[in-house]
């Protein structure tokens, strides 16, 4: 166990916190990061459509779910030196392995893997960085941590974009294999020899690859269904069928297990439920549209990516500053409160964006996309507050530590999701453009005849007139279909202002009179800043 003299002090404990928030940041950035480079990574993965491309995003953030629960297990084991040492050498190997991929079919599992590392890492760095902070530096690591939080959906955006557009679409992970290396000798160099004490962990495996089994045949059906039929597919029936069994199966052994991997006991409290959910649903409404608006901008809008990242980086002007003090603000006022102030407020922002019905210039979006910024920065802790609220001790790890998982399962379900509905309204909406201009829905208005005109006049020929009016209506029915995937976020986020006021507010009776506040504090305080 370590004690106040192990600690870093100096140069030294800065240069750890910065290379284990630079870890931090660039495992999360594999998840908005990559999503801006899906139109260049589908050309390059034998020449799918964006749609398959994006399930190296999803099945990324499913394999950082997983390794959630694995930190626990491994720390505990071997202690957060030889864990951060050995897993960011993997994380590095790992990156290389999927920039080598020659196709999506070995691209998505080479993600899975590669996020596995990147969850068990995440976890890891923010214990023990926090856990190196004195008590009286331990609020001003909890800002620092929470502001790193931010970056990912911000400054990730920008740099895969740029590098995307000036370089090649690989430097992410070439840049994820350098800095993994760099990372895993610097720890090993400042934490040489640093004492542990071994703990017996219990590993519920049974639990472990039932949980596996169903996150994972639930992200094949949202990630694969567009593009195979749905339940059309064979696969995706097999799929559908293995869920059904597994999740009874699983609720029943974690509810029998002594150790289990989710503690579904806890959803008995109200305070717990509910913040799960409103961490789960809204990380799958914002994490889904700041993924699905990223690509679209580029190949519904026109804009090139690095243009489409410089719009993601004006959110971090808004979101950074108040970032590092909401969870200050959750522990002063009722989180209940902050909770719906933030959903509406989203809510207002996500309507405002999806009432825009035509291609958007730069400095129009930037607006909305600033008070976006605000929303971001307020999602992630005041839900984390309200789910370990009142809660201590192991059962307030555990509670943190599933938060996290569920609220990771969201958005990578929102990813896909999203595109789900963007790829189903699509059509609706085209065809709804067709009907009006070809005269189908008012026998006296003929708007294709008028139009067509117009642009004969201007020097175009009958068919290429109709070829551009085509594409005209396919880029409208895109935008509308955009639009009606922010007006439902805007609607889950409503009801999410809603729900939270169902939670109800109580301590944890097992811990009346069992620590002082200051002692669970210290307990605590590695899990916190939940990101």
């Amino acid at each position: 166990m370590m004690t106040s003299f192990d600690r870093l002090t100096g140069g030294r404990l800065l240069l750890l916190l910065g290379v284990l928030g630079v870890g931090y940041v660039d495992v999360l950035s594999n998840v908005s990061g990559h999503s801006i480079l899906t139109p260049y990574s589908a050309g390059s993965l034998e020449g799918v459509t964006p749609s398959y491309a994006a399930w190296g995003t999803t099945f990324y953030l499913i394999g950082v779910a997983l390794g959630v629960p694995l930190a626990r297990v491994l720390a505990g084991r071997h202690g957060d030196y030889r864990v951060l040492t050995i897993g960011y050498f993997c994380y590095a190997i790992a990156s290389l392995v999927c920039v080598s991929s020659p196709s999506v079919f070995m691209y998505a599992p080479s993600r899975l893997v590669f996020g596995v590392f990147g969850g068990l890492l995440a976890v890891v760095s923010q214990s023990a960085a926090l856990g190196e902070l004195p008590e009286k530096q331990y609020r001003i690591g909890l800002g620092y941590w929470a502001a790193l939080g931010i970056l990912p959906y911000t400054l990730a955006v920008f740099l895969g974009g740029f590098w995307a557009e000036y370089f090649s679409w690989r430097w992410l992970f070439y840049t994820n294999a350098t800095l993994g290396f760099l990372i895993s000798a610097t720890v090993g160099a400042l934490l040489y020899g640093r004492a542990y004490k071994r703990k017996i962990v219990r590993f519920d495996a049974v639990g472990f690859a039932l949980l596996a089994v169903i996150l994972l045949g639930v992200q094949m059906m949202f990630s694969m269904g567009n593009d195979f039929d749905w339940f059309g597919s064979p696969l995706l029936s097999v799929a559908l069928v293995v869920v059904l069994l597994a999740v009874p199966a699983f609720i029943i052994w974690e509810w029998g297990e002594r150790h289990p991997i989710i503690d579904v006991r806890l959803f008995s409290r109200s305070s717990y439920a509910v913040g799960v959910a409103a961490g789960f649903f809204g990380f799958l409404t914002i994490q889904g549209l700041m993924s699905l608006f990223s690509v679209q901008m580029q190949l519904l809008l026109g804009y090139t990516s690095s243009l489409a990242g410089h719009v993601y980086l004006a959110m971090m002007v808004a979101g950074l500053p108040l970032a590092g003090f909401m969870y200050e603000i959750s522990k002063k006022f009722d989180v209940r409160l902050v909770i719906s102030l933030m959903a509406m407020s989203s809510a207002v922002v996500l309507t405002w964006i999806g009432r825009f019905d035509k291609n958007v210039s730069f400095d129009a979006l930037m607006v909305p996309i600033v008070f976006l910024g605000f929303c971001v920065a307020a999602l992630s802790a005041p839900t984390s507050t309200l789910a370990t609220y009142g809660l201590t001790g192991a059962r307030y790890k555990r509670a943190a530590e599933e938060f996290l998982l569920f609220r990771l399962v969201g958005g990578a379900i929102g990813i896909a999701f999203q595109s789900v509905v963007y790829f189903r309204r699509t059509p609706w909406h085209q065809l709804n453009l067709s009907e009006y201009l070809g005269g189908r829905r008012y026998a006296s208005l003929d708007t294709l005849a008028t139009l067509t005109q117009q642009l004969q006049s201007l020097g175009m020929s009958e068919s290429v007139a109709r070829r551009q009016i085509a594409r005209m209506i396919r880029q409208q029915a895109g935008i509308l279909a955009l639009d009606d995937a922010f007006l439902l976020g805007a609607v889950i986020m409503f009801l999410l202002g809603v729900l939270v006021w169902f939670a109800r507010l109580k301590k944890d009776p097992a811990a009346y009179g069992a620590k002082p506040a200051v002692a669970v504090q210290i307990e605590n305080k590695a899990v916190t800043a939940d990101h």
